[in-house]
């Protein structure tokens, strides 16, 4: 049997002296075998390689149509994103600063999708979007994809502005502690000057319109029991309680007062919402998903009326959908169907994803899905779920998340799909880059099968 030729599509690292990150130079084939590569869910992995060789066999895929990278949950780290585009072989590093760097042959004719959660606890949310904003002005093709922590900032800072509603004045504060870096940093960058707090409120006017009012916990259940659970409301109540008791104490240990939180919230509707803020763009260019050949690019994954909506009305009226939701009624939004798009993780809280709705989507030929939200440590995974192959992405990219999930130096990731009939993971947390290519699968699959036989 003729071994597949692959080598000739690996990147190449240029500028790689300029990032920290370690990426791997040699190739093994992303296959059954290793449980760090593959997985199945609830279901024994000895069944996993039949039902991939059926799925490879059976379906008629169809790859990108052009070579497309895929960067997923950057949480703040632009150090980790830099070393991520290097990694791609789309961008050419060519000094230490954030303007330093170019985009290679291969970067000019690719595409760069972002995977949603640009935004969480930092270090640096404004160098990312400066470094995005970077690429767009080089000529790079960049669509972003929204995540969890990207629209709960918006809805979050955008609630303080609407009026008061019970179904959406606690958004700011269901953030949490997470937002306090955010804030920190618009605050150093922006409102460092003497007048910065001119014609802020006092500090207990801040905190009335950061905080919802009493009556939201008689109000919100009420209101939100048409959408929501008893449990899920239950839940929301409890979770809300924690985030206002510990809310303060937070910004107090980031060196921020209510006034300054206050303050930097207003910055950042000028920055991110007025048409000619620095960074109006971002969310003017948000998608909630995006298709490509068999291929269904989206933040977290689907769910039964999400594949029923893309079955029956198609990509342009769920991403329209979601535009309309996000702008007119963040509560729908936040509690329906849509949201459930950007931080599903297949609990059993999580609206469900049967073979039914895997049989929707097969039907309009997407045959899978490329995702983050569900942090790895060890690279890339591909996971068989309900018989859709699923490449999860997100590989705890952020020096937060790395520090305490016990990783060791920079994170760095992307995954790249080629029309040729290939997806790359790289990633400096694994040794090899997977490569998935269905012919050397199949071949690898047969081999193992002719292996078993004989043995027998």
């Amino acid at each position: 049997m003729k071994k597949p030729r692959y080598n000739q599509t690996l990147p190449r690292y240029r500028g790689h002296e300029w990032v920290q990150a370690t990426l791997p130079r040699k190739c093994e084939l992303w296959a059954p075998g290793n449980p760090r590569s593959m997985g199945k869910d609830r279901s024994h992995y000895r069944s996993l390689s039949k039902e991939l060789e059926t799925l490879i066999t059976r379906d008629s895929w169809r790859w990108p149509s052009r070579t497309t990278y895929f960067f997923s949950d950057l949480h703040a780290d632009a150090d980790a994103f830099f070393a991520s585009l290097v990694a791609s072989g789309g961008v050419k590093k060519t000094g230490p600063g954030d303007t330093d760097f170019t985009l290679t042959k291969a970067g000019r004719q690719a595409r760069f999708l972002i995977g949603g959660d640009c935004f969480d606890k930092g270090p640096s949310s404004l160098r990312v979007l400066r470094i995005l904003r970077g690429l767009m002005d080089q000529g790079a093709r960049v669509r972003i994809l929204a995540g969890n922590h990207d629209i709960r900032m918006l809805l979050g800072i955008r609630s303080l502005e609407l009026a008061t509603d019970p179904r959406t004045e606690h958004f700011f504060i269901r953030m949490g502690p997470k937002v306090v870096p955010f804030l920190q940093e618009i605050r150093d960058h922006y409102l460092t000057g003497k007048k910065a707090l001119e014609n802020v409120p006092s500090t207990r006017e801040c905190r009335r319109r950061l905080y919802p009012s009493k009556r939201w916990f008689k109000e919100f259940p009420e209101l939100a029991s048409w959408v929501m659970p008893d449990a899920g409301i239950e839940r929301e109540i409890k979770r809300l309680r924690a985030k206002m008791e510990g809310f303060e104490g937070h910004c107090q240990r980031a060196g921020l007062s209510l006034r300054e939180v206050y303050a930097a919230t207003r910055q950042w509707r000028k920055l991110f919402l007025e048409p000619k803020g620095e960074f109006a763009w971002f969310y003017r260019q948000m998608r909630l998903a995006h298709k490509d050949g068999s291929f269904l690019f989206i933040h977290a994954g689907l769910d039964d009326r999400i594949a029923r909506i893309l079955n029956q009305r198609g990509l342009k009226h769920l991403n329209r959908k979601f535009r309309q939701q996000v702008e007119g009624d963040p509560f729908e939004f936040y509690y329906g169907p849509l949201a459930n798009t950007i931080r599903t993780k297949y609990r059993e809280v999580d609206m469900p994803l049967t073979r039914r709705g895997i049989d929707a989507v097969h039907s309009k030929g997407i045959h899978a899905i490329v995702h983050g939200h569900r942090n790895l440590l060890h690279g890339q995974r591909i996971m068989l779920r309900k018989g859709m192959i699923n490449f999860e992405c997100d590989t705890t990219l952020d020096r937060n998340t790395r520090r305490k999930e016990g990783l060791n130096g920079l994170g760095a990731s992307v995954t790249i799909f080629h029309p040729i009939g290939q997806a790359l993971g790289i990633s400096a947390d694994y040794p090899f880059i997977k490569l998935f290519q269905p012919e050397a699968v199949l071949q690898r699959l047969q081999a193992a099968a002719q292996g078993r036989s004989k043995s027998k």
